[in-house]
């Protein structure tokens, strides 16, 4: 990996912890006794499964300083994720994560980011924004809208991008992160954005529109270039500034955890967007590589290779 900072296809910032898996499925947590212990994090999983693709990625984050915050810092050097800004805020605990997994479509998640996570404490003063500006891509999420400081520096990188490259906004919504309505917030992020992503009630939640069509609309009114919206079952759609459609179905898959699926799609669709592929190609890639997660135990560790994805996709005839 190359140690030039202002040399990253993507740059990520918002939410790490260690993810806390049963290793079996069906199990609730009060009756759990092994677990599988992850790196996790919607951001930071989208750089993992990007890094998984061939992108030179990093990710702007906080942890606490204790022994969870060395092992994440350790396992993202392992998927070889630049960690030159995974700092430690003493004080507070690294968060970690508990969910609860039952196939195919329940998967409740249990967050302890108690008193308040690291990953909420980046200062603005902390963030490189010459290394944010230089990047090809720059992702962030919702979360990192819910509580200063991590609010104002996460806009403050939005206003240095200016629009340049690629600026991709994960709507993210995890209500019981917020002690506040979301509105304002999302407003401002959205008008810095060029692509929006997210499924239909995160869109919902950032547009007012449940009809993921009028919701792809009122994004691309609210700012952005590009909507994508996560239908589920219905698979993707995406609408383009200069008209393009995309509606591209779900892969068939046998789900174990669906819950790092939307991380390998993001980080397939950083993938696709940065190669310069047509809107099509891109979302049935960032499927394939949601539907491998999905028929995994994990998320960070399940993420696929390319040529995992082009396998899936090959199946499906539709390299």
């Amino acid at each position: 990996m190359t140690t030039d900072p202002l040399a990253f296809d993507l740059i990520t910032m918002g939410r790490i912890g260690v993810d806390l898996y049963p290793l079996k499925t069906g199990v609730p947590l009060a009756e759990a006794d092994t677990f599988g212990k992850f790196l996790g994090g919607s951001p930071t999983n989208v750089a993992v499964a990007a890094a998984r693709l061939g992108l030179r990625t990093a990710v702007i984050t906080r942890t606490g300083a204790d022994p969870f915050g060395t092992y994440l810092r350790a396992e993202l050097r392992g998927f070889g994720v630049d960690d030159r800004w995974a700092g430690e805020v003493p004080g507070l605990p690294t968060p970690v994560t508990f969910c609860e997994i039952f196939p195919p479509d329940h998967f409740p998640l249990y967050f302890y980011r108690f008193p308040k996570a690291p990953d909420l404490e980046i200062e603005p003063a902390d963030v490189d924004l010459d290394a944010v500006r230089a990047a090809r891509m720059f992702w962030m999420t919702g979360t990192g809208l819910s509580a200063e400081p991590s609010r104002a520096a996460t806009l403050a990188a939005l206003e240095a991008r200016g629009k340049s490259g690629t600026t991709v906004f994960d709507l993210d919504w995890r209500p019981m992160l917020w002690s506040e309505e979301p509105g304002q917030w999302y407003e401002r992020a959205l008008a810095h954005a060029t692509v929006a992503v997210g499924n239909t009630e995160e869109c919902a939640v950032a547009t007012g529109e449940s009809d993921p069509h009028a919701a792809a609309r009122a994004l691309l009114a609210a700012g952005v270039e590009l909507a994508v919206v996560k239908r589920g079952p219905r698979g993707v759609l995406a609408v383009h500034r200069d008209g393009t459609v995309a509606q591209v179905p779900p892969v068939a898959v046998n789900v174990v955890n669906g819950l790092g699926a939307g991380d390998a799609f993001g980080g397939a669709l950083c993938h696709g967007l940065l190669a310069g592929w047509d809107l099509e190609r891109t979302l049935r890639y960032a499927n394939a590589a949601g539907a491998i997660v999905a028929s995994r135990l994990a998320c960070s560790t399940a993420m696929p290779f390319a040529r995992e994805v082009e396998e899936v996709l090959g199946r499906a005839g539709a390299v």
